[in-house]
């Protein structure tokens, strides 16, 4: 429990050095290869004047710069800041400047990088890495991404704002060693909270060394060294950060990435590299579930599954479980604690719609939402409060929200549930103004903003609406300004493109001639609630 990722890292480097650490899209990198290059690039940061408390960010997918990058930073005592690649330029911005993050590790692709490079003119930002996506697809495949995809690719510039990432690893790997304290902070993660207005969760290095060791304990036995980590969630996330990364180091699991989510390029590499361990979400079984030829696919060779993100529906386990034979089980955390809390025994008793146990070292009680310091008894609905190493540390720059989420060294949650009486977590409802979508975190009030950009729109408001696919989805209610009344959705949906993420896109538009109002004149959200909730139960 007192080990910190960096020395999990290090004794898989030096347990397992021959052995495969990471396949990206068929590129093998051995343990001991990439052990020499996050040394490497541990140099490169320290040139670059990395130190503690030194923020870098990673704009990244699931690629081996991420894995070295990550480890890199955190072993020269930087704090990594991990960021969205689908994130629009406003709220990279505003990411970037809330965290002063001074370097920015991102890759040569038109998706991303001259998003990031307009943040050197108007942030703090002062350095860019850039990654070539070339060097780390196998030799054939190179060659034809140089011929076929060459309009994806950019050209930096060559000047002091930006370092290639071959030059950042051009060092000898001896960098300087950094005593790093447990207290230290290692991760900033970003997560809304209750007013949707983004913060960042200080996640130090006893918090995700300790949530690593606890989901190391929950596991089934691991044949160490051999085990196939599947790496389709992305780790900017800290679920996969976390349950995908860190732990498949730590047990040295070679990480079979792919830089996102494709069904059949997922079922194809499960099939045909025999993956053993699969975190997901509740969006991907589903998929996974319902996909075509599936006959045709051999699950067999999972043998632990893992999901989390949203809440798992009940037929979509049964029904994978049935398909691929193996136990998915169930887990409940949050970014506050990094991020796991909770999770269903794999060989014990599962109850249906729970999210199981607390994970060792981990005390979970129920508080009456009103008087935060009344614990409630046994059976009784109220907020989930979370006590455990994995508790993170406080938001960053937000005493206040730090104050009114961290009392005691207890995290709430802001989520209701009961406990029953064998011990097993119930999640009932959510407090927070947080939309679930595909695992995802979204944030109303960041795609309200984003509807305010356009002179149009007078009034707005958005919400979650259930959707089969991807558990909630926002849907936007519209008020247009005066000489708009030929506006239409479709031209709204168009104006949000640049300005937020696929993810954060709503379902539905719907245009209002007024919107709900409280009785001293704020927008409302309770009535339109309630509006969606009778279409479902009259559908």
């Amino acid at each position: 429990m007192d080990k910190t990722v960096i020395d999990y890292f290090d004794k898989a480097v030096e347990r397992f050095a021959e052995r495969p650490c990471v396949d990206f899209l068929d590129k093998k990198y051995t343990y001991g290869e990439i052990g020499a290059l996050v040394d490497r690039a541990a140099k490169g940061f320290q040139q670059l004047g990395v130190k503690k408390g030194t923020k870098v960010g990673l704009c990244l997918p699931n690629s081996p710069y991420f894995i070295v990058c990550y480890y890199a930073i955190l072993k020269v005592g930087g704090t990594v800041v991990n960021f969205n690649p689908l994130y629009a330029e406003r709220e990279l911005e505003y990411q970037i400047e809330d965290s002063s993050t001074e370097i920015m590790v991102t890759l040569d692709l038109k998706q991303i990088y001259p998003k990031i490079e307009k943040c050197l003119e108007k942030t703090g930002l002062q350095r860019i890495v850039v990654c070539s996506m070339a060097d780390i697809l196998p030799s054939v495949k190179s060659v034809l991404f140089n011929v076929l995809k060459r309009s994806e690719v950019v050209d930096f510039k060559r000047d002091p704002a930006h370092l290639s990432f071959t030059r950042l690893t051009n060092t000898d790997g001896k960098y300087k060693p950094v005593k790093i304290l447990m207290e230290e902070l290692a991760v900033l993660q970003y997560t809304g909270g209750t007013t949707g207005q983004p913060k960042g969760a200080m996640l130090t290095h006893r918090n995700i060394g300790a949530n690593t060791y606890q989901l190391r304990h929950s596991m089934p036995a691991m044949n160490e060294g051999h085990e196939k980590m599947l790496g389709v969630l992305p780790f900017f996330h800290v679920f996969a950060m976390t349950v995908v990364m860190n732990v498949g180091i730590s047990i040295g699991a070679e990480l079979i990435l792919l830089p996102r989510f494709d069904l059949q390029l997922l079922l194809k590499t499960v099939h045909k590299k025999r993956c053993t361990l699969f975190p997901g979400v509740p969006t991907i079984y589903t998929a996974i579930n319902g996909a075509p030829n599936l006959s045709k696919i051999d699950l067999s060779c999972m043998k632990f599954c893992i999901s989390g993100g949203a809440p798992l529906p009940v037929e979509v386990k049964a029904e994978f479980e049935r398909l691929s034979g193996c136990v998915l089980v169930e887990g409940y955390g949050l970014t506050e604690s990094s991020p796991v809390a909770t999770v269903n025994p794999h060989d014990g008793e599962i109850k249906a719609g729970s999210i199981g146990l607390p994970l060792p070292e981990t005390k979970v009680t129920i508080h009456d939402p009103d008087n935060h310091l009344h614990e409630l008894p046994q059976g009784e609905k109220g907020e989930i409060v979370i006590e455990g190493p994995q508790v993170m540390a406080g938001y960053w720059q937000r005493p206040e929200a730090t104050h009114d989420t961290i009392r005691n060294g207890q995290l709430y949650t802001g989520d209701i549930g009961y406990i029953d009486e064998q011990g097993y977590i119930f999640l009932v409802d959510r407090i927070k103004d947080v939309l679930m979508c595909s695992g995802y975190n979204v944030y109303p009030r960041m795609i309200e903003e984003a509807l305010y950009l356009h002179e149009g729109v007078a009034e707005c408001i958005v919400i979650g609406v259930d959707d089969e696919y991807r558990g909630q989805a926002p849907k936007a209610f519209v008020k247009l300004a005066d000489g708009y009344s030929n506006l239409t959705p479709q031209d709204l949906r168009l104006f949000l493109d640049d300005k937020i993420s696929r993810i954060e896109m709503p379902k539905e538009i719907e245009i209002r001639e007024e919107l709900p109002k409280t009785m001293v004149g704020k927008l409302s959200k309770k009535e339109l609630v309630e509006e969606e909730a009778a279409k479902r139960l009259s559908a």
